[in-house]
């Protein structure tokens, strides 16, 4: 049974919070999606108010601390990538760029990436669209159709004739998601799957 790692990183504040919410909502509903095509999911969720104080240091210094340096190897070594940031001054937070600062541009290069945003309020869903998709186009990750904002009146709500609710939207998000990382093979080679150089260059065709 093939293993796939999900990674999700949540730039919630406060502890508990709506974007460690929409987080855990949207890697369970990956996770069962990947499940049902028989797939082993490993998960890790990255709080990046854990690493706040590491993240400024390192933008100082230029030197990662080791638990910082393991958030962004995880991130980096993912199938697929999880990024809830909550919405400030109608942007993502200062902190959940900081982190994304940190990762080299071609790190994620075609890595499957499910963007959401936390808010009090609808009207900062287009966040969505004029800086989290942009963020991530610039690091050549791969990000899935359907994006989850929730605002505060979305907890709860079961939507109506002409809107999706947030669970709706979320299981739609997760199975796009899901599906996607399915269909992109592993990231992480055994050593056995490993082509000899010599062998890649008997098989190149140079007519």
């Amino acid at each position: 049974m093939q293993t796939l790692k999900l990674v999700a990183v949540s730039a919630g504040l406060s502890s508990p919070s709506s974007t460690r919410l929409l987080t855990d909502r949207l890697l369970q509903a990956a996770r069962y999606r990947l499940t049902e095509q028989e797939y082993a999911v490993d998960v890790q969720v990255v709080e990046l108010r854990d690493l706040a104080v590491d993240i400024a240091k390192n933008l100082v210094t230029g030197f990662p601390s080791g638990q910082l340096q393991d958030a962004i190897d995880a991130v980096t070594g993912a199938d697929g990538v999880i990024a809830v940031t909550p919405v400030f001054t109608a942007s993502y937070s200062g902190l959940f760029k900081s982190f994304f600062d940190l990762i080299d541009p071609t790190a994620l290069t075609g890595t499957p990436v499910l963007i959401g945003a936390t808010g009090g309020t609808a009207r900062h869903s287009l966040v969505l669209d004029h800086a989290l998709r942009p963020l991530f186009a610039y690091l050549r990750a791969l990000v899935v159709p359907t994006a989850v904002y929730a605002a505060s009146e979305d907890w709860g709500s079961g939507g109506d004739a002409y809107t999706d609710g947030l669970p709706s939207r979320i299981t739609r998000a997760g199975n796009e998601f899901a599906d996607t990382v399915a269909a992109r093979p592993s990231r992480r080679l055994d050593d056995d799957e490993v082509v000899p150089f010599e062998k890649q260059l008997a098989d190149l065709r140079l007519d």
